[in-house]
């Protein structure tokens, strides 16, 4: 590594100490003046953002260019998040667990920080001032590399939060604008410099990290979604559930994938969904009973194997009847990703029996799984959404990005 990445890290380590007395005031006081000022400056954000889009090849994914948009209601949406943030309790320092021993010993559990977070992303350039929100408030620095389509954004917002943290701190963040791969594999070596990894990206990143670090991991896996219509379910209620966790934004990791309907109403269900998806053009790819439903529908063809392990991030659906709750869960079982799963039924004991068995972040009843997401959750953003069971699972906030450690008071105590 080259002496300039070398001094970044020592830096980074160094703010680090800082960071970590940093009153609550500071911190927020700092998130809001950059919230200040991305509201002055967010025509500048789009304009770079649309240098990244315009770069793109002609035949990119709608979902992929999707994710790396920046609109004026987008950066609205940042701005909020880091205002929401700000309003949010500091888990830094809270007492988790408190008791006295019988020697006279004084232990408090508290949050502490991580330390130093390195963010590597695809894609989205909101997911900077997201990340950089929750672990600057968390008590954290954050080191991001973005990829290089999202280059000219990412850039747009690194000198935005340059110039709104002059004062403030020791620079509790660095972006990295060197796209080379080989810089990324060292530094997931330097468990020396850096305390966590989180990789924020698709099945390639995801397997990169995993096979390169050295340090823990906070793992940001595909969101493979299901949603299951029983037999009782209110089917209007299922279309728009259903249609909305399909169709609002296809390319996010909490879009459904899969849906699942019992035998029994699959004939008066289908066509249903099939209609209230057409304006969307959303291709179905189906099994053999769902087939003989929607025979001669053109968009509709038969789901090969491979489809139902298969995040398509776009308007494309997996979808099978099957015979009973069993049989679904079965299913999610077999080919979720542990992500967000719902149930639509009537029933609370089928719900709750659902909820149960299901292993997975988030575990819906008749609501949408389009609802996992840290800034819906009231969490003001989120790092990821973790699909890992150590340390945390589901959306990653404020008191995800601490720990705990152990402070114990004595007053001379010894042991024998």
């Amino acid at each position: 590594m080259n002496s300039q990445n070398e001094e970044m890290l020592k830096g980074l380590r160094a703010a680090a100490r800082t960071q970590r007395k940093l009153s609550s005031a500071e911190k927020n006081k700092a998130l809001l003046k950059i919230a200040e000022n991305l509201g002055k400056h967010s025509s500048d954000i789009i304009t770079a953002n649309k240098k990244d889009l315009q770069a793109l090849p002609a035949d990119t994914a709608a979902a992929f260019r999707d994710r790396l948009t920046l609109t004026t209601e987008r950066i609205d949406g940042m701005i909020e998040s880091l205002k929401q943030v700000a309003a949010l309790p500091d888990p830094v320092g809270e007492v988790i667990d408190s008791q006295i021993l019988k020697n006279g010993l004084k232990l408090n559990k508290i949050r502490a920080p991580l330390g130093v977070i390195f963010m590597i992303f695809e894609s989205r350039p909101n997911v900077i001032l997201e990340a950089f929100s929750l672990a600057f408030k968390s008590g954290n620095v954050i080191l991001l590399r973005g990829g290089s389509e999202s280059r000219h954004s990412s850039e747009a917002i690194y000198k935005l939060m340059r110039d709104s943290l002059q004062g403030f701190a020791n620079m509790p963040f660095h972006g990295l604008e060197d796209y080379d791969r080989g810089l990324i594999e060292e530094l997931l070596k330097r468990k020396d410099m850096i305390d966590i990894v989180v990789p924020r990206g698709g099945d390639k990143l995801i397997d990169f990290v995993q096979r390169t670090a050295l340090m823990p991991i906070i793992k940001n896996d595909r969101g493979l979604c299901h949603t299951y219509v029983e037999e009782d379910a209110d089917l209007e209620m299922a279309v728009k559930i259903v249609t909305n966790a399909k169709t609002q934004r296809p390319g996010v990791c909490n879009a459904l994938e899969t849906v699942l309907v019992h035998e029994k109403v699959a004939a008066k269900f289908l066509p249903m969904l099939y209609k209230a998806t057409e304006p969307k053009h959303l291709q179905w790819h189906v099994d053999e009973a769902s087939l003989g439903i929607l025979k001669g529908e053109g968009r509709v063809t038969p789901a090969k194997t491979a489809d139902w392990d298969t995040e398509y991030l776009d308007l494309i659906m997996n979808c099978k009847v099957v015979k009973n709750l069993d049989e679904a869960l079965a299913h999610i079982d077999q080919h979720g990703s542990k992500h967000s799963e719902a149930i639509v039924t009537k029933s609370e004991a089928k719900a709750r029996l659902f909820q149960q068995e299901i292993d997975a972040a988030a575990v819906y009843w008749n609501a949408s799984t389009r609802f996992t997401d840290g800034f819906e959750f009231g969490l003001g953003g989120e790092l990821g959404i973790s699909t890992q069971k150590l340390h945390v699972r589901g959306p990653v906030g404020l008191r995800e990005l601490t720990s705990p450690r152990w402070l114990i008071d004595g007053t001379g105590q010894t042991r024998g």
